[in-house]
């Protein structure tokens, strides 16, 4: 059966130092290349219909490290538009804002937990149909894939604040007895 399998870019120095990177357009670091590199250990003997990358370097060259030909790069699985908040880490935002959550706040001058769950919805309503012809990877960010798997299941933006989502990792939707499900999530 046809999945939908999630692949996070390797590590960045904003990633491995928790600084939210959206729009800002980092390489991978050399340990992000390894990381890149030993995903495609992973998805050896996976074919895929489809692979949609984020526009971004990380995500394009965490696909090609890891064997993946990219079909199409789509704004849609870009990361969550940070705005005010781009480069900073939750620990300094919470220094301003002690109750601030993305997840059910957003970000000022960036995207809202809606706006990202729109975007998602658009992306999976693309995608979906594509499983007829087989499985598709999507490589991109944290926090947009952890919306991916959320709305997968049918829960709101927000429910993506449950899904913790390393760098460089495998996640795989799929379908038992008709739903939709999540089969795994986070691995190596």
């Amino acid at each position: 059966m046809s999945e939908i399998v999630l692949v996070r870019h390797g590590e960045t120095t904003w990633s491995a130092g928790h600084r939210h990177t959206s729009y800002t357009d980092l390489p991978l670091t050399p340990d992000g290349e390894r990381q890149a590199r030993a995903l495609g250990l992973v998805l050896t003997g996976r074919r895929f219909a489809r692979v949609l990358s984020s526009p971004r370097q990380r995500a394009r060259h965490t696909a090609q490290l890891a064997g993946l030909t990219v079909d199409d790069v789509d704004d849609d699985l870009a990361e969550w538009h940070y705005g005010e908040y781009e480069g900073r880490t939750t620990a300094d935002i919470h220094q301003d804002r002690p109750r601030w959550n993305l997840w059910t706040d957003g970000c000022p001058g960036g995207e809202s937990p809606e706006q990202v769950g729109a975007r998602v919805d658009r992306l999976l309503a693309r995608i979906t149909p594509l499983l007829a012809q087989g499985s598709v990877a999507l490589v991109g960010h944290g926090h947009s894939l952890r919306v991916v798997g959320a709305r997968w299941i049918d829960l709101p933006p927000a429910g993506g604040g449950r899904l913790r989502l390393d760098t460089a990792t495998i996640s795989v939707l799929g379908y038992e007895h008709g739903r939709a499900v999540i089969m795994r999530w986070n691995g190596r």
